[in-house]
């Protein structure tokens, strides 16, 4: 790009007459925004609906509890989306990326919503969300304990750890013990999907390029309705319009259940600053902003804190790291595309109709879109990950972390021993085990860097000379004696 074709594009910017998809402050075109935002909202919808039902089947709700806890995360999704794009005061990141319900959080919610309820989660989700405010407001004080070798590590293993997902979205549910689950017809879908995107990203151009995704999804759809794959029984029950309510359950405070939440929501604000660290990094080609990240991180607390209040569960930005992913491959910025997305999404809670229809997309079809983004994502966090030197010390920081993390994932009988709280803390997610690992090394290794390592064999191979040499010369003197003496 010229420096003339440059300053005229920051010009733009600065006016707010930008139309560009790849500057955050671009106002594009509907007609090109659409595609794009629709893109955001279908691969983050699974995420968004998922802990909601899972927490919803472990509290014993009712139907109508369990619709009311979909329809307000969605909800909760959208708002906390838009609210991040633009921010309030020091709240709000101010970045490309999708905050709403957060998944990495559901072993903790199931382990609460078991023994206290619903009413258990909502009253440690608050004091949770509390403690993240807290978490904000001094991550100023320590980023400097988050270098990229730790951040990347983070986003590595989100990605290494999304795989799974895929594969058994692909097979045909998020649940292995489903009726259908392996069968070929899923497969013949996932692939067609998966076939779709790869075709319309690498060999499309313009508008198709950026919404390979999408286009991916319109054709498993397609495929999936000539099958008799869709259902739409959930659209049809549904009703039109629905406004939540302030307290449509009551808060629970037990020290067991706030004491889990705390710790999963600090853990969460490590996680978030791998995902954050991925949009700027994949998306933006440079770091994260400290002001980006205590925004962030504040405007997640205060989410989450006020989410509590109308029963939705806490936020975040980690269930959405295909969004990260899409940013990440597509270069596409604008905080118009993530907004409209955003608003879809409130759309969608105020009318839980628009919501079912949305559901409708198979797992399949969901699976082979996705599967792609998933490995954009691990590919960003080793981009992060090669912005630090790969000395003796950072590979023994990201080796162990992975090694530990993926390794108690594979095999969580591992753990089967453990306290049930810690036990469901660190064998829900490898993510967890890895941003304490490589937070932890981080701290206690001694810092070396790759000249200082090199200095140390060195010195050390300067020491075995000296010693074969004083060996050398007492061989030498013997033999001298030897000679004398006859």
């Amino acid at each position: 790009m010229s420096d003339a074709t440059s300053s005229s594009e920051e010009r733009a910017r600065i006016d707010g007459k930008s139309t560009s998809l790849f500057d955050f402050y671009g106002k594009p075109k509907f007609l090109k925004v659409l595609p794009l935002s629709l893109q955001h909202l279908l691969a983050m919808i699974a995420g968004v609906i998922t802990p909601p039902i899972i927490v919803a089947g472990v509290v014993g709700a009712s139907v109508e509890e369990k619709l009311l806890l979909i329809q307000i995360a969605v909800l909760a999704s959208g708002v906390c989306t838009v609210f991040h794009l633009y921010g309030v005061w020091k709240f709000g990141a101010r970045l490309p990326a999708i905050f709403g319900v957060g998944f990495a959080y559901v072993p903790t919610l199931v382990a609460v919503g078991a023994q206290y309820g619903i009413e258990g989660i909502l009253g440690a989700q608050l004091i949770g969300g509390m403690t993240m405010v807290v978490v904000g407001y001094f991550i100023q004080y320590i980023r400097h304990l988050f270098p990229p070798v730790v951040a990347g590590t983070v986003v590595l293993v989100i990605g290494l750890s999304l795989y799974d997902i895929a594969i058994r979205y692909m097979a045909g549910s998020g649940n292995v013990n489903a009726a259908n689950f392996g069968d070929p017809i899923n497969w013949i879908v996932a692939v067609v999907t998966l076939l779709t995107v790869l075709i319309a990203a690498q060999f499309g151009k313009g508008v198709i390029k950026l919404s390979a995704i999408i286009v991916g999804i319109v054709v498993g759809y397609l495929l999936s309705l000539s099958l008799g794959l869709v259902s739409f029984d959930n659209v049809a029950n549904a009703s039109w319009v629905a406004v939540p309510k302030l307290m449509p359950f009551e808060m629970e405070f037990h020290t067991a259940a706030i004491a889990s939440m705390v710790v999963i929501c600090v853990i969460n604000s490590v996680q978030t600053i791998g995902d954050l660290s991925a949009t700027t990094v994949g998306g933006m080609n440079r770091e994260l902003k400290t002001k980006e990240l205590t925004g962030g991180l504040l405007g997640n607390g205060l989410t989450t804190t006020v989410s509590s209040f109308f029963g939705a569960l806490p936020t975040s930005t980690s269930t959405f790291s295909q969004n990260v992913g899409i940013v990440a491959m597509t270069k596409v910025i604008s905080r118009y595309v993530l907004a409209l997305a955003g608003i879809f999404m409130i759309l969608a809670g105020l009318s839980p109709k628009f919501g079912a229809m949305i559901t409708t997309i198979p797992y399949p079809v969901l699976g082979g879109a996705t599967i792609t983004v998933f490995g954009m994502i691990t590919m960003t966090g080793i981009q992060l990950l090669v912005k630090d030197e790969m000395s003796a010390r950072n590979m023994t920081i990201v080796g162990l972390s992975l090694a530990l993390s993926l390794g108690i994932a594979a095999e969580p009988s591992a753990i089967e021993q453990f306290p049930a709280v810690l036990r469901d803390l660190i064998g829900g997610a490898p993510i967890v085990v890895a941003a304490i690992t490589a937070f932890t090394l981080n701290i206690v290794l001694p810092k070396k860097s790759l000249s200082d390592e090199a200095k140390e064999r060195e010195k050390i191979a300067n020491e075995d000379k000296d010693t074969k040499d004083e060996a050398n010369n007492q061989g030498n003197n013997l033999s001298q004696r030897s000679v004398h003496a006859e």
